[in-house]
């Protein structure tokens, strides 16, 4: 990855499209506090390159080929506690963002953010802050809104996209299936299917459907 700038703030791009670290690189290439030093498109990987040289600050995708980021984020949190993590990810959803909060995360930026966003967001958690946009402190303001007045159940709020995978999880569809239907990634439905599993505090699918059918979840 290069010797380190230390007059810059260094940053590692961990995202599954070639595409857009191409793109984050070329946004930071000359830039006067922001030093990019290296990428991945996959998890394993970026834990590899990040023991032989550890950045300042990682950007992070939820969706990566090899584990989710949400898995990630914790093991970077866990074997490099120095890194500043910001999520960098489509996913608006006030779940994804309290789960990646609650596991390290230091920002959260939504990939639709411009320029000045990101370069922000870089410069705050570098400072030792955190950074969260108006759009992600909208969805965290929804997402902790009880469904109803009268509901005095401590139930998580679930997504949309969240009851879609969980009612199709309980009529026994595959990963695969979910995904046809839903027409997102297998890796997406498993990121919602972890994210449910958290959220609901259970251990496993047997113990989701249990959960959701119980509590009513789902029709």
């Amino acid at each position: 990855m290069g010797s380190k700038d230390t007059s810059k703030i260094s940053v590692f791009i961990i995202d599954d499209h070639q595409m857009f670290i191409n793109g984050i690189q070329s946004m930071f290439v000359n830039h006067a506090r922001i030093r990019i030093i290296g990428a991945s498109t996959s998890g394993n990987e970026a834990l590899r390159q990040l023991k032989k040289s550890v950045p300042d600050v990682v950007l992070l995708d939820i969706n990566l080929p090899d584990m989710d980021g949400i898995e990630l984020n914790k093991l970077l949190h866990q074997k490099f506690p120095q890194i500043k993590v910001i999520a960098l990810t489509m996913h608006h959803e006030a779940s994804f963002i309290q789960t990646m909060i609650r596991h390290g995360a230091r920002a959260y930026v939504l990939k639709n953010s411009g320029q000045e966003q990101l370069q922000q967001a870089i410069i705050t958690v570098a400072a030792g802050d955190t950074y969260f946009g108006e759009e992600v402190k909208e969805a965290l303001m929804q997402g902790i809104l009880p469904e109803s007045k009268t509901s005095h159940t401590m139930i998580p709020r679930l997504s949309r996209r969240e009851r879609e995978v969980l009612e199709l999880i309980i009529q026994e569809f595959t990963t695969q299936e979910i995904a046809d239907k839903l027409f997102i990634s297998q890796n997406t439905v498993e990121t919602h299917r972890k994210n449910l599993l958290q959220k609901l505090n259970v251990r496993n699918t047997a113990g989701l459907v249990r959960f959701a059918i119980e509590k009513g979840l789902v029709d």
